[in-house]
């Protein structure tokens, strides 16, 4: 089992033609870092469990060098002009557009998504650098009417300093460039945890970033256990802003972690997108947005529509055309690019297998699907289930996964209210064709993005985010900075 898990290893990687950007190491300080003694960490390729490499499990000293070599970095990165840093940022999107079929291998190969998904990520990873290299180069004094009749006002913001970086795996390379192009742009300088399920995307990304120029200790990865690595920085004083994209369990407990020290925070935290279609809508393109919405990336995305709100007079026509595009959607292993690829990992397909029985046994109807995939013990089957009762635990948690839940409703304000019963508040989906209603809904709608009668809305220059249990602050866009940099007040008398 052994020999054949190594021999994969060896194809898979062999498609590399740029074998520099695998690294099975840290970087700290502009070094590639390693201990020697500690068991590493072994990253698996989730379609066939087959060994894509290992990765050091350091722990709070490494943390530690890495704070170190930030602080000292920090100083001399603030000091340069805008022009520099744009520069260094300019060069470091370019390399990852140069790069972009062996940064997509290698997602792929860590990840599992789809071969064609992972190039349209490294190009949404590269525009957060295009775009930050840009605004490193806008004016930050704001000159303000002055209150006193013998003094002059500005209103600067400066670099707030070293940054924490908390990266998920479902994204993992777009996820440390939304959050570190901004942090660099002004000035920070960052240490960042990948996940270790996930952590190549990460060390590539390293890896262009000093091809491009960054200064040592600018940009640092802590590779390992997470509780190992990011609890230090929640307590050191001089990490002075976190961000965070994962769970909202999680992000509750770094909330708790880094009140001592009174972080910044920007947490991007769980999603239960609903997906809403009013009966004048045009149900054929709800279908298409609907596949989209629900089975991208697997179905393990934030953003994907969780609970699917159909009124009652086309519940049964949406629901045919969905069900039958969902029996259209093929499963396979990332690399042969097929719609759907594996999940994460045993966790992710007990939860599909948990949600699924529970909506079954409170009385919803299986449409097609339901059941672990031919593929392997990772691949489950796009599911569709009807009639879901509102108290099935599908309506209540994220199920994270190729799992749709079908709901009808009767009227407007009943599907705004089920719509709104969630702790969660980052995406809605809605697809009508009445004004009123389009302005009324999205209006009405407690989440921080509302899509109507589309899928896609992100991108680089629009501000991300959620409500309520959703997250804290925004990335992407002007407002992408704030959490990066602190705001000083200066008042000069005309003497």
């Amino acid at each position: 089992m052994h020999d054949a898990m190594m021999k994969n290893r060896s194809e898979a990687l062999g498609r590399l033609s740029n074998l520099r950007l695998f690294k099975e190491f840290a970087y700290i300080n502009g070094e590639w870092v390693s201990e020697a003694g500690s068991k590493p960490i072994p990253v698996n390729d989730p379609a066939d469990g087959s060994l894509v490499g290992t990765i050091p499990a350091l722990g709070p000293e490494h943390s530690k060098m890495a704070v170190d070599a930030a602080t000292k970095a920090f100083p001399l990165w603030a000091a340069k002009l805008p022009q520099e840093r744009a520069a260094i940022l300019r060069k470091w999107f370019e390399l990852i557009l140069e790069n972009k079929e062996d940064l997509a291998l290698l997602m792929t190969l860590e990840q599992g998504k789809p071969i064609s998904e992972a190039r349209g990520e490294i190009d949404y990873a590269a525009s957060f650098v295009e775009f930050y290299a840009e605004e490193a180069k806008r004016p930050n004094i704001e000159g303000v009417t002055s209150h006193l009749p013998d003094g002059e006002v500005e209103v600067w913001r400066e670099p707030i300093g070293v940054v924490a970086l908390i990266t998920p795996w479902n994204f993992p390379c777009a996820m440390i460039t939304r959050k570190a192009a901004a942090a660099l742009a002004v000035g920070c300088t960052c240490v960042v945890h990948p996940s270790h399920e996930t952590p190549f995307s990460a060390t590539a990304l390293a890896e262009l970033g000093e091809q491009a120029g960054l200064p040592k200790g600018v940009f640092n990865i802590v590779t390992g256990h997470a509780p190992d690595v990011v609890k230090p920085w929640t307590e050191d004083a001089r990490v002075r802003a976190l961000s965070f994209t994962g769970s909202t369990g999680i992000g509750r407990l770094l909330y708790n972690q880094c009140s001592s020290t009174v972080k910044s925070l920007v947490m991007e935290l769980g999603g239960h997108a609903p997906f809403i279609v009013f009966g004048d809508a045009d149900i054929d393109r709800a279908v298409t947005c609907a596949i989209a919405a629900k089975f991208a990336t697997s179905g393990q995305d934030c953003l994907g529509a969780n609970r699917m709100y159909i009124e009652r007079s086309v519940y049964d026509e949406f629901s045919k055309k969905f069900v039958a595009a969902t029996k259209a959607l093929t499963v396979g292993r990332g690399l042969d690019d097929p719609d759907i690829g594996p999940l994460m990992n045993d966790k992710a397909i007990a939860k599909q297998t948990e949600h699924v029985e529970d909506a079954l046994a409170k009385g919803a109807k299986l449409l097609c699907g339901g059941k672990v995939h031919e593929a392997g013990p990772l691949f489950y089957e796009p599911t569709v289930l009807g009639d879901v009762p509102r108290n099935a635990l599908i309506n209540e948690e994220e199920t994270f996964g190729p799992v749709a839940a079908l709901i009808a409703f009767d009227a407007d304000e009943d599907v705004i209210a089920m719509a709104n019963d969630s702790e969660y508040g980052l995406m809605a989906y809605v697809h009508t064709t009445n004004v009123s209603r389009i302005y009324a809904a999205s209006r009405a709608l407690q989440y921080g993005m509302v899509a109507i009668n589309r899928t896609k809305v992100t991108g680089a220059p629009i501000p991300f985010g959620g409500m309520k249990q959703s997250g804290l602050g925004r990335e992407g866009a002007r407002q992408g900075l704030e959490a990066f940099t602190e705001i000083k007040y200066v008042c000069r008398d005309f003497a």
